[in-house]
């Protein structure tokens, strides 16, 4: 065999063996056990051993599947890239090897590899490298075609070996799903906690120094100011508790006003007006409504009087930020709750909207660059079924269409009720899906993405959930900029006699 591609080595040329030899090595394998006299034959006959140097690459993942493999004697090690990261999948042995059985791989499955993307016409899906001096079998596209219509017993082995395959290559993505899962869960807490803790732990070290200044201002005050001008400063206080920031005001007017009570504060001799100045005009209030309320307190008070204000703002506004940042990470704290689903049942009653808007909260930082529209009808009804399992599912639709805009966009999420479903569209205005492709993007192993983005299960394993979980439907139809993932959910839950199909199928 020849070079495929720089830095391919591919399988060393064939071996020229003993027939008779090479019959009975075939009569040996499961997958041939069953075959008859004349079927060995003519499986001998175009059957040429091959033997791979450790570390020799049979095929790449995403290249084009020409071959299938028959496992002689080494091994073989089976590799995917994803997301930059090279996994190993599993490892076949031609002879048993002590611990390394797992997931009750069937023995034959050890001894072939490459049938799947040959059934399905599509590339294959992993990278299979010798482990150690291997050799095996390489037949033709064609010649296994011939193979399973001529020897039916090669088939009675072959089709429960890919049954587990898929199976097992699911709960593979399952679990790196729930580890990427909880990496999203994680990275979008951590960015979401970072301004309100950090709110935190700045109002707390400031709060400390604050508390010294209001407490030396409060004694020089007292000190300097008779009943009268005590009880005008505490009605000043009381009007400024009653005074809230702007929603919106003129950004020039109020740095003038800033200006205005800082110069004033400077003139009477009060030691922080910088600190008097930007509290008193964040309240939208300016120097004629302060020199109003401390109209009685006399010219000996004043600095005293405007340095204790400024002390009390202080106090105030990190009290605030205290105030504004403890509810916002307990927010964030029970959209990470409900998104996981952390000690409740695994079937219960929930809202799907809800688990939407944790997914958005979760995804926060991967939206930064994308308008997200929600269009939610009013009055949707609860379901009954996985909410956890769901919100898988809307992580992947809403990933999907973010990578598919590029992180920039317009992001679509749309819930109504249609007859006796709840329907979910996700939209996004990204390059769209191609109408060829389209029919296959729920098939296992199928992607569209470049090699090493993604495995081909993300969809798939979403539209397990939705049909098989919750008697629902996936569907999706696509143009460019407009794709549309469609998921209907039964009304009555999982134990729902109905089910919510695709209309038109």
């Amino acid at each position: 065999m020849t070079d495929a591609e720089p830095g391919t080595r591919q399988p060393a040329g064939p071996i020229s063996p003993d027939l008779t030899d090479l019959r009975e090595t075939l009569r040996s394998l499961e997958i041939f056990a069953r075959l008859t006299e004349d079927q060995l034959d003519w499986l001998t006959s175009v059957s040429h051993p091959a033997v791979c140097e450790d570390g020799e690459v049979l095929f790449r993942d995403g290249d084009e599947a020409t071959h299938f493999y028959v496992l002689l004697d080494g091994g073989l090690v089976v590799t995917k890239v994803v997301d930059g990261r090279e996994e190993v999948l599993t490892r076949h042995y031609a002879h048993e090897v002590t611990g390394e059985q797992h997931d009750n791989k069937p023995s034959a499955a050890h001894r072939f590899t490459g049938e799947l993307p040959l059934l399905t016409e599509g590339g294959y899906v992993a990278t299979v490298a010798a482990s150690g001096t291997t050799t095996v079998l390489a037949y033709p596209k064609a010649v296994f075609l011939e193979m399973l219509a001529r020897c039916q017993g090669v088939a009675a082995v072959l089709l429960p070996v890919l049954a587990w395959r898929i199976k097992s290559s699911e709960v593979q993505a399952r679990n790196r799903a729930t580890v990427e899962a909880l990496g999203t869960l994680a990275a979008g807490l951590a960015h979401e906690l970072n301004n309100p803790a950090a709110a935190v732990a700045r109002a707390a070290e400031d709060l400390g120094t604050a508390v010294d200044l209001l407490t030396a201002t409060a004694q020089a005050w007292g000190a300097a100011a008779g009943d009268e001008e005590r009880a005008a400063f505490d009605r000043l206080v009381a009007a400024l508790e009653k005074a809230a920031p702007p929603a919106d005001g003129d950004a020039i007017d109020q740095a003038d006003d800033l200006d205005d009570i800082e110069d004033w504060a400077v003139d009477v001799g009060a030691n922080r007006p910088e600190v008097l100045a930007s509290g008193v005009s964040d309240l939208g209030l300016d120097l004629d409504w302060l020199r109003a309320h401390l109209v009685q307190v006399g010219e000996d008070a004043l600095p005293a009087a405007l340095d204790h204000l400024a002390a009390v703002l202080e106090t105030r506004a990190l009290t605030a930020e205290l105030r504004a940042a403890g509810p916002r990470i307990s927010q964030l704290v029970a959209a990470t709750r409900d998104y996981a689903n952390l000690d409740r049942a695994p079937e219960q009653q929930f809202s799907v909207t809800e688990g939407i808007d944790n997914t958005l909260t979760m995804l926060r930082a991967k939206l930064a660059r994308v308008k997200v529209v929600r269009d939610y009808a009013p009055g949707l009804p609860r379901l009954t079924g996985y909410p956890s399992e769901l919100n898988q599912v809307w992580t992947n639709l809403v990933d999907n269409a973010v990578d598919a805009m590029g992180g920039e966009g317009t992001l679509g999420l749309h819930a109504r009720v249609e007859g006796g479903c709840l329907v979910v569209e996700v939209a996004d205005t990204g390059h769209g899906i191609p109408e060829e492709t389209l029919p296959r993007i729920f098939e296992p192993f199928y992607t569209t993405k470049d090699v090493g983005k993604g495995t081909g299960l993300g969809l798939h394993l979403s539209y397990r959930i939705v049909t098989q979980r919750h008697r629902g439907s996936l569907s999706a139809r696509s143009v460019p900029g407009d794709t549309r993932m469609t998921v209907r959910l039964p009304l009555g839950g999982t134990a729902d006699g109905a089910v919510c199909a695709v209309p038109g199928a």
